[in-house]
C-alpha cells in the first residue's frame, strides 16, 4: 500500500468506507418494527429473518479474504458500500418473509465484504503512517450508525413511509462511498502467502470475544427499538431513538479512544468499561419510563466504545500470524456473532421476553471486559 503525496486523502476515503458501513447498518433498525408488522410474523420468526443477515455476512467474509488478497481492498469496499445503498430501499418494501429474507441475505452480504476490506485497509494505513487510528475510524462507523439511524426515524417520523425514507438514505450512502473511492489507497492486490491459516490461541481468544461484542452489538440495533415499544416507553415512530443514542455513545467514546488508550492502555480502557455497561443493561431492563433507559442505553454505549478497536488492534499487533489474516478471522467471529445473535435473541425472547434476552447481553458483554487481562497478555 503506497501513500499518496497528501495523504490526508487517504484518511478521509477509509472514514467515508466507516461511515457508509454504520450508516447502512443502523438505517436498517428503525425499519424492523415496521418490517414485524408489515409481515405480521412474531419474534421468533423475525429472528430467523434477522439470520438471513448474519449468514449473507459470515458468507461474505469467508471469500473476502480470499478476495482481498487478490484484488486488495478498495474495490471490495466500493461494492460492498454500493451493494448497501442499493438494497436499503427493498428492505422497506418486501413484502413477504421470503423476499425479506432474500433481501436480508444480500445485504449481509454487501455488509460482511466492505467491514473486512476496511479494517484490513485500516490497519494497513495504520501501519504505514506509524499512528494510532484504528479508534478514529470506528468513530465513523458509529456516527454513521447514528446518522442512519437518526435520519430513518426522523423521516418516518414525518410521515413519509419507508420507501421514501430508504431512498433519501441511499442516495446520501451513495454519494459518500463515490466521494471516497478516489481517497482510497490502491495496494494488497496479488500478496504472496496463504489466504487462511488456522489461528494461534491468542487471535482464537481474540476472536472469541469480537463475536460476543458483535452479538452484543447487532442485538442492540436490531432489537432496542422492538424492546422500547413493546414496553409502551415510545411510539412505534420513535423506537429508533434508543439505537441513535447507543450510537452516539459509541461515537463519542471512540473519538477520543485513541488518546485513552495511549494514556492508560488497552487493558485499562477494557476494564473500565464494565461497570457502565452492567449499569446501562441494568437501567434498560428495569428502568420504568423512557428518561431512565435513555440513559442506560447512552452508557451501554461508552462502555462497550472501544472493545472492538481495541480487538482489531490488538489483532493487527500480535506477531504470530500474518495481521492481514488475523483481521480476517477476528471479523469473521465477530460476523458469527451476528449470524446467531438475531435469531438467539428472538428465540430467548419468545419464551422468556425482550428484559430477559437484554439482561443476557448485558453478562456476555461483562464477561468480554473482564477478559481484558487475558486478552492484553503478551506471554
Amino acid at each position: 500500500m503506497i501513500l499518496p503525496a497528501n495523504w490526508s486523502a487517504g484518511l478521509l476515503g477509509i472514514r467515508l468506507a466507516f461511515f457508509v458501513a454504520g450508516f447502512g447498518l443502523a438505517a436498517w433498525a428503525p425499519l424492523v418494527p415496521l418490517a414485524k408488522e408489515r409481515l405480521a410474523v412474531g419474534d421468533r420468526m423475525l429472528g430467523f429473518l434477522l439470520l438471513c443477515l448474519g449468514t449473507g455476512s459470515v458468507i461474505a467474509m469467508l471469500l473476502t479474504g480470499v478476495l482481498n488478497a487478490r484484488y486488495g481492498s478498495k474495490p471490495i469496499i466500493l461494492g460492498g458500500g454500493l451493494g448497501l445503498a442499493i438494497l436499503l430501499p427493498c428492505l422497506g418494501i418486501a413484502n413477504t418473509p421470503v423476499r425479506l429474507g432474500a433481501t436480508l441475505f444480500a445485504f449481509g452480504v454487501s455488509l460482511g465484504s466492505i467491514d473486512v476490506a476496511m479494517n484490513i485497509h485500516a490497519i494497513e494505513l495504520e501501519r504505514v503512517t506509524g499512528r494510532p487510528l484504528m479508534s478514529g475510524f470506528h468513530a465513523q462507523y458509529s456516527i454513521g450508525e447514528f446518522t442512519g439511524s437518526a435520519a430513518v426515524t426522523s423521516l418516518l417520523s414525518l410521515q413519509l413511509g419507508p420507501l421514501f425514507s430508504t431512498l433519501v438514505c441511499s442516495a446520501l450512502m451513495t454519494i459518500a462511498i463515490v466521494s471516497a473511492w478516489p481517497g482510497l489507497l490502491a495496494g494488497g492486490a496479488g500478496q504472496q502467502g496463504p489466504s487462511f491459516v488456522l489461528p494461534n490461541r491468542s487471535v482464537l481468544l481474540i476472536a472469541v470475544l469480537a463475536a460476543i461484542t458483535f452479538l452484543v452489538e447487532v442485538s442492540m440495533l436490531d432489537w432496542s427499538a422492538l424492546l422500547l415499544v413493546e414496553r409502551d416507553l415510545l411510539a412505534e415512530a420513535h423506537g429508533g431513538i434508543g439505537c441513535m443514542l447507543f450510537s452516539i455513545a459509541m461515537a463519542a467514546g471512540r473519538l477520543g479512544g485513541d488518546a485513552v488508550v495511549a494514556r492508560i492502555g488497552d487493558r485499562a480502557i477494557l476494564i473500565l468499561g464494565t461497570l457502565p455497561i452492567v449499569t446501562g443493561f441494568l437501567a434498560v431492563v428495569a428502568a420504568p419510563v423512557a428518561l431512565i433507559a435513555m440513559a442506560g442505553f447512552l452508557l451501554i454505549g461508552l462502555g462497550i466504545s472501544n472493545v472492538v478497536p481495541v480487538l482489531c488492534r490488538r489483532a493487527g499487533k500480535q506477531k504470530i500470524m500474518p495481521p492481514a489474516v488475523a483481521i480476517a478471522v477476528v471479523t469473521t467471529a465477530g460476523y458469527a456473532g451476528i449470524l446467531v445473535g438475531p435469531a438467539g435473541i428472538g428465540l430467548v425472547a419468545h419464551m422468556f421476553g425482550l428484559r430477559v434476552a437484554f439482561g443476557i447481553l448485558g453478562a456476555l458483554m461483562s464477561i468480554v471486559t473482564l477478559s481484558a487481562r487475558m486478552m492484553t497478555d503478551h506471554r
